[in-house]
């Protein structure tokens, strides 16, 4: 069966059981554990600006596992999330890549481990993840359903780009409604100056401005302050309104 007939269901449920992104990767790591029997956890790892994170995880072993790796800053999920290439570890005993990472790994029960990573793609130059699961068994992910993880990865990828661009978004619109407000204070205030000064709004902008430089004081403060001098009490700031 294609990926995609397989997987639309079962996601589309996970959406609508979660109401963030945390219980979403929640629910999928959850879901990826259940797929991979022979696993017994799985954690999903983000680093943005290359501070590494498990943003989700499922089962005992991952988390300690996943904060190893990112104690020494190398390890197999490290290396697929920054390389955006699956790692198969298939025995922790005779691994010799990562230092003192597999003999921590099988000292703590775990011989195998799969790493698949999380494409993201917005803001690709600093963020970057990965999907890892840990068996206790050598070659623990030899009848994996790989296509079954991969969407998994790509779908986490999915769900990690919306909820940036919704940040951004949000972020963006805070700047602009502080942005606007400031300006509203600034317009009262050049409208106080040309009542007191007979002058144009060009003239009393230039006046304020040349206050606000000459005390090292911001355009804003410094309108906020005329304002509050003449009303006894600082300036209403209105929310965002559509003009009429």
């Amino acid at each position: 069966m294609a990926d995609g007939a397989f997987e639309a269901p079962d996601l589309t449920a996970l959406l609508l059981e979660t109401n963030s992104l945390d219980g979403f990767l929640s629910a999928l790591a959850d879901s990826a554990l259940a797929h991979t029997p022979e696993a017994e956890g799985c954690g999903i790892t983000l680093e943005r600006h290359g501070r590494p994170l498990t943003v989700a995880s499922a089962g005992g072993s991952a988390l300690p596992l996943d904060e190893r790796q990112y104690g020494q800053d190398d390890g197999p999920c490290l290396q697929s999330l920054r390389r955006s290439e699956e790692i198969v570890v298939t025995d922790m005993l005779s691994e010799p890549r990562w230092g003192d990472y597999p003999p921590y790994a099988a000292a703590s029960g775990t011989r195998s481990s799969l790493s698949l990573p999380i494409a993201v793609p917005t803001d690709s130059a600093h963020t970057a993840g990965a999907l890892n699961l840990y068996s206790p068994k050598p070659d623990g992910f030899a009848t994996a359903d790989l296509v079954f993880l991969r969407g998994r990865a790509a779908r986490a990828a999915g769900a990690i780009a919306l909820a940036q661009r919704i940040s951004d978004a949000q972020e963006f619109a805070e700047d602009l409604h502080n942005a606007l407000k400031s300006r509203t204070v600034i317009d009262q205030a050049i409208g106080v100056i040309m009542g007191q000064r007979k002058c144009s709004a060009d003239e009393a902008f230039a006046i304020l401005r040349t206050a606000s430089q000459h005390r090292n004081v911001k355009l804003r403060d410094l309108c906020a302050d005329l304002l509050s001098g003449i009303a006894g009490r600082p300036p209403r700031e209105p929310g965002l309104r559509p003009r009429p």
